[in-house]
């Protein structure tokens, strides 16, 4: 927490995370990449978005709204996982994303209304298990609901890894790929 009269750099606070040297989200260009990952986290409400206080009535910061709308048009795919989805339903009209089950279920599923939220954005919201994605193949986003799940870390980390995997397989280089080793 920052000290009294400080506030908190979003830059700052990545480098911290990420320990190492981190770059503007405005610098971001889907011409220099095959894909973005959008990984969720309460951040991803309060500081991409303003989701947390305002839900479906949530604005989507200028430069996450850009880097979504730029990759969609280049057709180039968008992993979002967590809370992140929001994002993706506030900007992509029609997007098909997951955030998890439609209900709380005893407390497995503490953020269940989410998904209420993502109808109201227009959205379709698909109900995925933990360790799944959904894949919007129309779209290329991948979505899958990671901590959005009161669940053990290992099948948040096997949503994770469907999500980052179909995220892979829809980048325009792979079927390259698999055609030229179909080729010899």
């Amino acid at each position: 927490q920052p000290s009294e009269g400080e506030s908190r750099n979003v830059l700052t606070e990545s480098a911290r995370i990420a320990r190492g040297k981190i770059t503007d989200l405005a610098n971001l260009s889907a011409a220099n990449h095959d894909a973005a990952i959008f990984p969720g986290g309460f951040g991803a409400a309060k500081n991409l978005s303003t989701f947390a206080v305002d839900g479906k009535d949530c604005k989507v910061n200028k430069e996450v709204e850009r880097v979504l709308k730029e990759f969609h048009q280049a057709g180039k795919p968008i992993g979002l996982c967590c809370i992140a989805p929001v994002l993706a339903a506030k900007v992509l009209r029609g997007v098909e994303v997951t955030v998890g089950h439609e209900q709380e279920e005893g407390g497995k599923w503490p953020y269940a209304g989410t998904a209420e939220a993502i109808k109201a954005l227009g959205a379709k919201h698909c109900v995925k298990e933990v360790v799944e994605a959904h894949v919007d193949q129309k779209n290329k986003v991948v979505t899958t609901p990671a901590f959005m799940c009161e669940t053990a870390l290992h099948y948040i980390h096997d949503g994770i890894g469907a999500m980052a995997s179909w995220a892979c397989w829809l980048m325009p280089v792979i079927p390259a790929l698999w055609e030229a080793k179909a080729r010899g």
